[in-house]
């Protein structure tokens, strides 16, 4: 056979690969990251003591440790400069706050260097940290203490005062209160700046964490609370590890620089962010929050490569006026999740060749997914290898009872490709579920059990999800958000998409609510309007008329100068839901959606006790 003809056999079968598999190439790269992630990690965790995420940060120290580790607010330390504070302030937590290994210390202190420098310092004690939410007050944040069961708070000059509104009730618990900064002084909290000033720059002792093991408790990162007070999800070394090499997964090399503006006490800027920096061995710029005017200008400054995202984000910078400037960037990748299609092709028409990396996952959750490929819309992407190692389906799902779809055998049924699911992933030891710290309920509740086998164990994300023919998934909806009404689903999310395409609407959070002597939930939206633009019930009326099915148009709709979100960007609905539709406790503009009239018209008393009282059906 001649050297031509095994040439056009290769090309030939090459070309049979692109176009029967034509993301072999990115499949197969992301098949051997991951194979070598599950290698590293159970290489970690057999070892004695356990190797964490901190050690890796002191072998960063140790290889270069001139290396810039944190940037921010014109200041720069190093590796070394890290370890040799976090060492001090290690040193005056043992010998002056009486920290030690397996205290559970909780950590309420604002994006800053300080905040680095403590979690390391305690992690080097052996302790457990809490990271608690900065924007949590009085209740819920007695709350967040008592269901980690924190012994000690440290925490800033700026929520020193939050601290000292609930200090007697934090005594009376036996929690110990501590400020690491200057000039800063409030009665009731110890000031250890001090100290820390003054302390040894040498290591704390390494014995000090031998008993940690790969499933021991690392953090404690609290869920959003959008429906009630929030939960301590358990984050052990094994979680902290898995979601640490996110950074690894999606490309990102030793020559990278991240700008990580998220809060540092949620899950995706400390452990997708932080951690994973230091997994990498990269420089972090950092900054206090989020700032759409100065973002691409810090970017710039500091030539930044790697950026995340969540929620509303990259919507917020596509809202900024226009540059000139707006290519002029080293920025080359995007990590995060929840940007809408829309805004990501606005984003990639505007600031250029970025490439998104969109994921899914959740801060308690078993299972997570990459969008590897930067398929516009999709959340990531399954693999035959993720689907062996970690079993998923996706089920059947009844929104009004708001459980799993079952049959005559009690089991569970999975969807058809192309239909949405409810996704539910198998608990085991490549996948644990460690729930929420001193809330069996609500651990619990996350756990579906018979699902395809009697017995069988799994882990409900309480996410309704898409999985086209090709292995690419869409996210469609979260279970509680979905409502049911004349007998059909509605998708807040689709209807939310449908009302943003209106230029006159800024933002738009869908729900349902409850109308009495009707069945299911009628749909309500809090809008938040574009500046300098007035609603139009006519226009708004035609618009969903002629995009949404009759049962999936908003009947009510309630004007904001705000809507509520989380310190993540994620709507808050639980307060929206209670008060419904009664102007009488609203204070905001209500719109009715009047068929007879073909326009939204203003709620009045009237309308409300005409729908209350079933004289007025919808």
């Amino acid at each position: 056979m001649g050297y031509s003809v095994l040439v056009g056999l290769a090309v030939s079968f090459l070309l049979f690969l692109y176009v029967r598999f034509p993301y072999f190439v990115q499949d197969f790269i992301f098949v051997v990251r991951t194979l070598n992630v599950g290698r590293l990690v159970s290489q970690f965790g057999r070892r004695a003591p356990c190797y964490t995420i901190l050690e890796r940060f002191e072998d960063a120290a140790r290889s270069h440790p001139e290396k810039r580790f944190i940037v921010f607010e014109g200041e720069r330390y190093s590796y070394r400069d890290a370890d040799r504070i976090s060492n001090r302030v290690a040193n005056a937590l043992r010998e002056h706050a009486h920290l030690h290994s397996g205290q559970i210390v909780a950590l309420f202190h604002g994006n800053a260097p300080q905040y680095v420098w403590t979690w390391l310092a305690l992690a080097k004690l052996g302790c457990t940290v809490a990271l608690l939410n900065t924007n949590i007050r009085s209740r819920s944040l007695l709350h967040c203490c008592d269901c980690c069961c924190a012994t000690a708070l440290i925490t800033d000059a700026d929520l020193a005062p939050a601290v000292a509104e609930v200090l007697p009730s934090l005594r009376e618990r036996g929690v110990s209160v501590f400020l690491l900064s200057d000039g800063c002084e409030t009665e009731g909290i110890v000031n250890l700046s001090s100290a820390v000033s003054a302390a040894s720059e040498e290591a704390p002792p390494l014995s000090l964490r031998r008993d940690i093991s790969i499933q021991s408790p690392a953090l404690y990162i609290y869920t959003s609370g959008t429906t009630g007070l929030p939960k301590a999800a358990v984050i052990s070394h094994h979680r902290l590890w898995l979601m640490s090499f996110l950074q690894r997964l999606s490309g990102v090399s030793s020559r990278d620089i991240i700008y990580i503006y998220l809060p540092l006490y949620h899950s995706a800027g400390f452990l997708a962010g932080l951690s994973g920096a230091i997994e990498r061995g990269i420089t972090v710029v950092l900054r206090r929050k989020f700032s759409a005017s100065r973002f691409w200008d810090d970017c710039r400054e500091h030539e930044v490569t790697v950026i995340q995202y969540i929620g509303e984000i990259m919507r917020y910078l596509c809202n900024t006026p226009k540059r000139d400037s707006d290519r002029d960037h080293s920025v080359r990748l995007a990590l995060g999740n929840g940007i809408r299609a829309d805004t990501w092709e606005e984003f990639l028409r505007r600031y250029g060749n970025v490439h998104i990396c969109e994921c899914y996952g959740a801060t308690e959750g078993n299972i997570g997914f990459v969008n590897y490929i930067g398929k516009i819309g999709s959340i990531g992407r399954v693999s035959a290898i993720h689907k062996m190692l970690i079993p998923f389906a996706f089920i059947k799902f009844d929104p009004e009872t708001e459980e799993p779809v079952r049959d005559s055998a009690g089991l569970c049924v999975e969807v058809a490709p192309g239909e949405t699911g409810l996704l539910v992933a198998k608990i085991n030891k490549i996948a644990p579920f460690s729930g929420y710290n001193k809330n069996p309920v609500q651990t619990e509740k996350k756990k579906l059990k018979n699902v395809f086998q009697k017995g069988d164990l799994y882990f409900n994300t309480g996410d309704l999800i898409l999985a086209d023919r090709d292995g690419f998934l869409y996210f469609q909806d979260r279970i509680g958000d979905t409502f049911r009404w004349k007998g059909e689903n509605v998708a807040t999310t689709e209807v939310s998409e449908i009302l943003l395409m209106l230029n006159s609407i800024e933002e738009a959070n869908v729900y349902g609510v409850k109308v009495p002597g009707h069945e299911g939930r009628v749909g309500m939206a809090a809008l938040k309007l574009t500046d300098g633009m007035e609603f139009d019930g006519a226009a708004t009326y035609e618009h969903v008329k002629n995009l949404l099915p009759a049962y999936a148009r908003p009947r009510f709709i309630r004007i904001q100068d705000d809507l509520d979100v989380t310190g993540t960007f994620k709507q808050v609905k639980g307060q929206l839901v209670q008060e419904g539709f009664d102007p009488n406790v609203i204070q905001n503009k209500l719109f009715f959606l009047d068929e007879s009239m073909q326009t939204f018209v203003p709620m009045t008393e009237q309308i409300y006790s005409s729908i209350v009282n079933r004289q007025m059906r919808l």
